[in-house]
């Protein structure tokens, strides 16, 4: 399954790939399609996790600060070679969220790896919405 492709099931009724547990259309799904916005870091955190699973752009791009936003990201799109495969948040403040997310990546002969990705990520309000500013890796 390669990224954008998380089985979600009929109607959004599968789990949401952000792990808490919930279908995607009681988690993730609503911030997704506009129906609401995220009310804290973290909501904002996992449905931007669970876009870069199913390869949901448009929210990447509405939820990135426009300052740290990287030019291209419409265009140039996801890396199809990379399926996320599960996320744990593992600390969260006032605008910032630490969490490792597990990956498997698959080279063009065809040779999968799989990895983690820690990040602390800090986020903003910006016209009153919690938006994506940056992140520092490794931890």
């Amino acid at each position: 399954m390669s990224t954008g492709q998380h089985a979600l099931g009929a109607a959004g009724a599968g789990p949401c790939p952000c792990g808490t547990g919930a279908t995607y259309d009681a988690c993730c799904g609503p911030l997704h399609r506009g129906a609401r916005r995220a009310e804290t870091a973290v909501e904002l955190m996992r449905s931007r996790y669970s876009a870069f699973a199913l390869g949901h752009l448009d929210h990447l791009f509405r939820t990135w600060h426009p300052r740290t936003r990287p030019a291209g990201l419409l265009e140039d799109g996801l890396d199809p070679a990379r399926e996320w495969t599960g996320l744990e948040v593992l600390d969260h403040g006032e605008g910032w969220v630490e969490f490792a997310a597990h990956h498997r990546d698959t080279s063009p002969a065809g040779v999968a790896s799989s990895g983690t990705m820690r990040e602390r990520s800090r986020f903003e309000r910006r016209a009153g919405h919690w938006v994506y500013v940056d992140g520092t890796f490794g931890g």
